[in-house]
């Protein structure tokens, strides 16, 4: 079933609130999948800064004199902020992928969430309420972000199979619904050179829109061209660095609703995640239309 939400802020006034009102409206939603939650944060970003947000299952091992082999690994500063089982490393921009080989050479027992200039990702298993706590999510700022919590249905209930899912720098998804054709479409991309961490067919999803944005797409073009080539039911949120999408299969089964105000776009899976958004009795409220393409960018 899974219950998915995002949250896009035009007024900046707002954006110390990311944290805590993303928090909410994933917590409001832990019926629809109590199995485990994730959520993206699209924060401050520095020129020629990027950061990578990494999980392990040993914290207390792999964390341990990380900032100081990484350092030394990549002839840089690095600096390490963990939070439990996760830890954000900022390291210059053009760093970044030496950083990823190097994590797998000294630390193989970590895994990456996702990483970019602006994004941080947390997911693990458990209730949403839970894993907001863990990782502090409600004292975090940002631009926009979106969260899922999830059922299982397509792979095992694991922190890897949990959403969102990040297959390019700054991108991320999450999904509600089941893709049909998800065993091709990822055969296909890894031919072109994308990598995969699960079986998962939401990875496939945001792999296929990460090979769309590399290749010239923005991302409304991007979701326009998964309509041909998704094939199954879905709601997908995304997230970039500057731009937050939305769409639904043509048949849409999976419920959805979205809300629109001066201060921000809201979307989420029922009508009750959005109530405790400011303004929200003067927003526009309406349901995304099938096979339509909804996204906004800063």
């Amino acid at each position: 079933m899974c219950g998915i939400v995002g949250l896009f802020l035009k007024d900046k006034a707002l954006e110390p609130q990311l944290g805590a009102l993303l928090s909410d409206m994933l917590i409001t939603m832990t019926d629809r999948g109590p199995d485990s939650a994730g959520i993206a944060i699209y924060g401050p970003s520095e020129a020629g800064s990027g950061k990578i947000t990494v999980q392990s299952a040993d914290p207390a091992m792999d964390f341990k004199g990380l900032k100081v082999v990484l350092t030394k690994k990549l002839g840089v500063p690095v600096s390490v902020t963990v939070r439990a089982t996760h830890a954000v490393i900022a390291v210059e921009s053009g760093k970044l992928d030496a950083a990823r080989t190097a994590l797998k050479e000294l630390r193989p027992g970590i895994t990456v969430m996702g990483c970019g200039e602006s994004v941080e990702i947390y997911k693990e298993v458990g209730l949403p309420k839970d894993v907001a706590a863990r990782f502090k999510i409600g004292a975090m700022a940002g631009t926009h972000g979106i969260g899922h919590t999830r059922m299982a249905t397509e792979s095992a209930v694991t922190t890897f199979g949990a959403h969102p899912f990040s297959t390019g720098p700054d991108q991320c998804l999450v999904h509600n619904g089941s893709l049909s054709n998800h065993n091709n479409l990822r055969r296909e991309l890894v031919r072109n050179g994308l990598r995969f961490e699960t079986e998962n067919d939401t990875e496939v999803a945001a792999a296929y829109l990460s090979h769309k944005l590399a290749t010239g797409s923005n991302l409304g073009a991007a979701l326009e061209s998964g309509l041909s080539d998704l094939d199954g039911f879905y709601t997908f949120v995304v997230g970039t660095k500057s731009g937050f999408g939305v769409l639904r299969d043509p048949i849409a089964c999976k419920p959805s609703v979205m809300a629109e105000t001066d201060g921000y776009v809201a979307f989420g899976s029922e009508y009750r995640a959005l109530v405790n958004l400011p303004g929200i009795d003067a927003a526009r409220v309406w349901e995304p239309e099938p096979a339509t393409v909804y996204f906004w960018e800063h």
